[in-house]
């Protein structure tokens, strides 16, 4: 072995032996027969890049699989990324724009194409970050959720739950973004507070109905005036004697002339304002849950926005002209319908006026309101009326419900399970459908129904669902009138125009796939169990997350069978060994034994993996599930791009060293505590490494080698009786505290007997015994302590 450099370079050592570990395979499960253990990492957005958050979570996986293996564990880390449908079609659509190309301007499968090609060119930043970590992940067999195994298990869950009656089409409220045409997930939105107003405007009571008090009108107050052009009632509370009289009449809305019911409802709090709300069920989340309970079916509540939020007629065709067309607030300078609305109630006298302090008259009351936002359009998100896909989330969330009671999932820290068990008792349908190019294209074909034999050309709700084009299109056959010839389009539009310019009604139809794509918190919910090679018997093959695009409209398709026909072979090497003299469920490896994540995507990701997990393989995904928190600011802000204070993981790593950054997360991660960004610590563990670095000069200088036996060596000596002891308490200190999932314990009991009892006390203790350097020691006691001091040094 060369002789150690002087000063300690961890930029030059920590490249070199991670490169060499990685060539000798050193990360991949290869121990036969021994027990299995694995983990799975969140897989990060293919566009993504390493931020402080992704150090932590991974420090963490990595400590635990390091540990598994010392353990003698066949430990697996499954690493892969995820699609990123919205993130990355805005990144290849975003380099089209600088060569002035729309994607509209290409078919859906030339921009599909491209996109994978963006992805072979430039979709590894993050996996090579994740290297630079240090992260000793399975590389051999490195997923990705659009590879062909992966989407074949997507298309096979999406199918199986439609068929069960677990998923199914319907028509409710969805976070619409604007600004990029799609529905997207809460964790997408971003709450930032808007200066804006408050807005009191009275409603005439129908049929010359006047309040107790003699009022012919009622007060409504909104911080959104242009939905009143499809208001559907006005709510008040059953138990609030001002409008007891009431209830059951009728408003003649102002703008609209439509006659809208007044409905008793606990949402009306009489405590707030005039205790009367106007309800826009199209509109509202909350207005939405009482339009229902009022007895309004979503087929007939009213919608007067378009994708792109601006106005458009209602069913009932009572906005009139003048705002059809206008954005719903005031746009690149031009008013809106917001400010429309506004004008023409105070033409009509049913503005009521603010006075501020001074005496001042006002049309509105400013506030401050906490406003969504999509948090990659910048765009309002409006809440808007579609037909999406839903997923029966309120069913499959029983299982995991009982499996954290039980103790079949430990959630750690268990603070957490009072917030798992209020979401889930309380789970809402799961929207699955994005509108979208990038990503696992619906499995479905649509087609115009057929009622009484009479295909109905205006009604586009029958749909076919199967794993492949052929099957969905053998159940289109089946359906339609015998004879009737099919055609097959790839867009709504293709198909009405066909229909329409093809002729014969009666003896033609045309039916086009479902132009969304699933919604990849969909796709990642399987992580657990389709990374393992599900729902093949065979487990996932090497490199596999390397494929080329899928055949037949790659990722805008729907896989066919044959999809995986031209796949490398199987390697023998690659087949992670089963559990020992146990369960052989995917060859041992499911349910994995513990997950880490952030406590944000304890509902996105974790709760549905869970769901996925236990209704397709009939056991939990994992038996740990470990909630870290947040890697704060120094002065315990919340870190984000708008505030400036984030912090560069790979700038921390350039200065002090991956390792320093690690042990930073290690000793700072306490279970249910956020970590406060310290800079001077990270310094202090680039300290505490260089120290080990000049104790492994000491011993190569003074004949000290690694021990190659678990076994303590024999001693006689004192101070090595004593170096041996504190090398035990340590090393149980550490298992201990890693069964617990205790970093701080584990790292601090490592830095303690480093840093104080081997290099301040015991290396400097037998310094007489080993002599000088130039003239070394021997003897029966100069061979026991280098035989001791290799042992403790190098020490699991």
């Amino acid at each position: 072995m060369s002789e150690l450099p002087k000063t300690f370079d961890p930029a030059d050592i920590e490249q070199r032996w991670y490169a060499h570990w990685e060539a000798n395979g050193l990360f991949h499960p290869d121990r036969p027969g021994a027990e299995p253990w694995t983990i799975v990492n969140p897989p990060p957005n293919v566009t993504g890049s390493l931020h402080i958050g992704h150090a932590l979570d991974n420090t963490l996986q990595d400590i635990l699989t390091r540990h598994a293996r010392l353990q003698g564990k066949d430990a697996l880390w499954v690493v892969g990324t995820d699609h990123a449908g919205i993130a990355t079609q805005m990144v290849v659509e975003r380099q089209m724009a600088l060569k002035q190309q729309k994607r509209t301007d290409f078919s859906r499968e030339d921009f599909v194409a491209k996109v994978w090609e963006w992805k072979a060119e430039s979709g590894g930043e993050i996996t090579r970050q994740l290297r630079r970590l240090g992260c000793s992940m399975d590389w051999e067999n490195e997923r990705f959720t659009m590879d062909p195994g992966f989407s074949k298990a997507v298309i096979k869950v999406f199918v199986d739950l439609y068929n069960q009656g677990l998923l199914y089409r319907d028509k409710r409220l969805v976070n619409w973004d604007p600004g990029l045409g799609t529905a997207i997930s809460d964790l997408e939105v971003e709450t930032i507070e808007v200066k804006g107003g408050f807005w009191h405007f009275r409603y005439p009571l129908a049929d010359g109905v006047t309040l107790d008090d003699g009022r012919d009108h009622i007060v409504v107050a909104t911080t959104r005036p242009e939905t009143m052009l499809a208001d559907m009632a006005v709510a008040v509370n059953a138990a609030d004697p001002r409008y007891q009289s009431v209830i059951g009449k009728f408003i003649d809305q102002p703008i609209t002339g439509r006659r809208i019911p007044i409905i008793a409802d606990d949402h009306a709090d009489p405590e707030l304002g005039s205790g009367a709300v106007k309800i826009t069920p199209g509109h509202d989340f909350n207005d939405f849950e009482v339009g229902k309970r009022a007895g309004f079916k979503p087929a007939d509540m009213l919608n007067m926005l378009d994708a792109k939020a601006n106005v458009v007629q209602t069913a009932d065709g009572l906005v009139p002209a003048e705002f059809i067309g206008l954005h719903r607030f005031k746009k690149d300078g031009m008013p809106g319908a917001r400010e429309l609305v506004v004008e023409r109630m105070k033409a009509l006298g049913c503005l009521v006026s603010h006075i501020d302090k001074e005496g001042a008259e006002h049309d509105a009351e400013p506030r401050t309101i906490q406003t969504p936002f999509g948090d990659r359009s910048n765009v309002v998100i409006e809440p808007w009326l579609t037909d999406q896909w839903y997923v029966d989330a309120a069913t499959l969330a029983k299982a995991p419900i009982e499996a954290v009671r039980s103790g079949a999932i430990e959630i750690v820290p268990k603070s957490w399970e009072k917030t798992f068990f209020n979401w889930m008792e309380n789970i809402q349908p799961w929207c699955v459908s994005r509108q979208l190019w990038w990503g696992h294209r619906i499995p479905a074909l649509f087609g115009p129904k057929v009622v009484n034999g009479e295909i109905q050309y205006f009604d586009w709700s029958q749909h076919f669902v199967a794993d492949t084009s052929a099957e969905q299109l053998a159940l289109a056959a089946q359906y339609y009138p015998d004879g009737c010839e099919i055609a097959v389009c790839d867009s709504f539009g293709a198909a009405f125009q066909h229909d329409f310019t093809s002729g014969a009604y009666p003896n033609k139809v045309a039916i086009y796939q479902d132009e969304d794509v699933l919604d990849t918190w969909f796709s990642s919910a399987l992580w657990p169990f389709a990374t393992m090679g599900w729902p093949d018997e065979n487990p996932p093959r090497d490199g596999e997350g390397d494929h080329l695009p899928l055949p037949a409209n790659g990722g805008g398709g729907v896989p066919q069978r044959t999809a995986l026909v031209d796949s490398p072979p199987h390697r023998p090497s690659a087949v992670p060994p089963p559990r020992a003299g146990g369960d052989l469920t995917l060859n041992g490896r499911y349910p994995n034994d513990v997950l880490i994540s952030g406590f944000d995507i304890l509902f996105f990701w974790d709760a549905r993996m869970m769901m996925q997990g236990m209704h397709f393989m009939g056991d939990v995904p994992f038996r740990k599930l470990y909630l870290h928190g947040l890697v704060r600011a120094a002065d315990g802000a919340k870190m984000s791009k708008s505030k400036g204070n984030t912090v560069d993981p790979l700038g921390l790593i350039d200065k002090y060293g991956a390792d320093a950054l690690r042990f930073f997360m290690a000793a700072m991660e306490s279970q249910g505590r956020d970590i406060k960004m310290d800079e001077k610590r990270v310094e202090g563990y680039r300290n505490f490494a260089t120290k080990l670095w000049n104790a492994a000069r000491f011993a190569q200088g003074n004949g000290i080698v690694a021990s190659t036996s678990l076994t303590p060596p024999a001693a006689a000596l004192a101070v090595n009786k004593w170096i041996i002891g504190e090398t035990i308490r340590t090393v149980q200190a550490v298992d201990a505290a890693l069964a617990d999932l205790r970093f701080d314990g584990a790292a601090n009991a490592i830095y303690q007997f480093g840093w104080s009892q081997f290099c301040d006390w015991y290396l400097e203790l037998i310094k007489p015994v080993l002599g000088q350097m130039d003239a070394p020691a021997t003897g029966p006691d100069a061979d026991e302590t280098r035989a001791v001091a290799g042992g403790s040094s190098t020490s699991r």
